[in-house]
């Protein structure tokens, strides 16, 4: 397996230069991984399928749906593209290469791992800020128009939101300068976890019923559902933050008082 990768490797770095792989080829990976994992979520909701899992009856309309990629269209290519060419000179500057050979799998690792938790700690305390009052208002807002989210929706924001909250993505590469296929794991994975947040069903095969502390996405749509500055669960992928400064109370009672709900249900049954 290992020299499968490593000849496919050898191929791109071949035939592409570094900056069309680490600008083009990220942005190209991006859009595929988002688009086609958060697509079918759509289909799903259009569809009824799975209907039992869906955390909220409320379905977005198609006119809102098409909105929300035309307008992620226009700020992929009018912001995202954009900040992956102008960052290239950092990230070279800050050790970032593409050669061979490729790193171990307990170098890839030992980053990620390191960069899920700095950016949990960097996007609790930039969401929190965005949900003051003059910050929701002019920019945090755009995110909120979608009280049912739906995959997509995930990086529907503000352009200056995609660049805020942005930082807190791409501060711990730009700290360690990574090879670059650590660099497209790392964008993999924060990509289908930000989609999968937003996705509005909440699956037996979700990762927070197996992952202690991981949020998932009936912890985010509690935040999407309660708009404006109090709705707390501001965490990123896990929720230790949320729950050392107790921003999650209110998710945390209404689960309570639904499993002291469901307990009944079941006696009277």
């Amino acid at each position: 397996m290992a020299s499968i990768i490593e000849s496919g490797w050898r191929y791109l770095i071949t035939n592409f230069s570094d900056f069309q792989l680490a600008c083009l080829g990220s942005f190209f990976i991006h859009e595929s991984v988002f688009f086609l994992s958060g697509l079918p979520f759509i289909y799903l909701e259009r569809a009824g399928w799975l209907g039992k899992y869906k955390i909220q009856t409320k379905n977005n309309s198609p006119s809102a749906q098409e909105k929300c990629i035309t307008r992620l269209l226009l700020y992929h290519f009018g912001v995202n593209l954009p900040v992956m060419i102008f960052s290239y000179p950092v990230f070279k500057f800050m050790g970032m290469q593409s050669s061979l050979p490729l790193p171990s799998w307990k170098v890839i690792l030992t980053q990620i791992i390191f960069y899920f938790i700095l950016e949990d700690f960097v996007f609790y305390w930039g969401h929190r800020i965005l949900h003051t009052k003059w910050l929701y208002k002019h920019v945090h807002s755009v995110h909120h128009e979608y009280a049912t989210p739906f995959g997509l929706t995930s990086e529907y924001a503000h352009p200056a939101e995609i660049l805020f909250l942005g930082f807190a993505t791409i501060v711990g590469p730009a700290i360690t300068g990574p090879h670059l296929i650590t660099l497209w794991l790392w964008m993999v994975l924060r990509v289908l976890e930000t989609v999968e947040a937003h996705c509005g069903y909440h699956f037996p095969w979700s990762l927070s019923n197996f992952i202690p502390l991981y949020g998932g996405a009936d912890f985010h749509d509690y935040h999407h559902r309660l708009l404006y500055t109090k709705s707390g669960n501001y965490s990123s992928t896990f929720v230790y933050m949320d729950w050392i400064f107790g921003t999650d109370t209110g998710y945390r009672k209404l689960k309570a008082l639904k499993s002291i709900g469901d307990e009944d249900n079941k006696k009277q049954t």
